[in-house]
């Protein structure tokens, strides 16, 4: 990535409206960039698949959506499905989030960080020679990658 270097400041933490725009402005987790699958709970079906997401039982026998190819619900960068997602979407929060959560950057610094990933990304996916998922889970691993994984 480029020149956005997140450095810790003493901020203020942000806002319920500045977080919520960072997430709307991003839509990583949900568009198959971070995740391949998302884990949900028996409890979670009867709500998600009216919604059009289908569930697949995992080798394992647990429960889960398939990102690969980014959720259904997600309509470009907003989830059409937020007051009915799944636990683990609501309890997700990527490394950029907990660093605005906490004040370490700000909404304009976290802006960039994301505006600059959408944009390598879509230059790596453009490239004469496909992307392999490691070549974008470099990219992604150093903001977004979380501690509560989704797969």
């Amino acid at each position: 990535m480029g020149g956005v270097l997140i450095t810790k400041s003493p901020m203020t933490t942000a806002t319920d409206a500045e977080k919520e725009d960072l997430c709307l402005r991003c839509g990583l987790c949900c568009d198959g960039s971070l995740f391949s699958f998302l884990g949900i709970k028996p409890d979670e079906v009867a709500r998600v698949e009216p919604r059009g997401l289908k569930v697949h039982a995992r080798p394992d026998g647990r429960l889960a959506l398939d990102l690969s190819r980014g959720c259904p619900g997600l309509s470009g960068k907003c989830c059409t499905l937020y007051g009915d997602r799944p636990q683990a979407c609501r309890d997700y929060k990527c490394l950029l989030f907990m660093a605005l959560e906490e004040g370490e950057v700000g909404l304009s610094e976290a802006r960039s960080v994301v505006d600059e990933t959408h944009a390598t990304l879509a230059a790596l996916h453009a490239s004469p020679s496909p992307p392999s998922r490691q070549d974008a889970q470099r990219i992604l691993r150093r903001h977004f990658l979380g501690r509560h994984r989704m797969d």
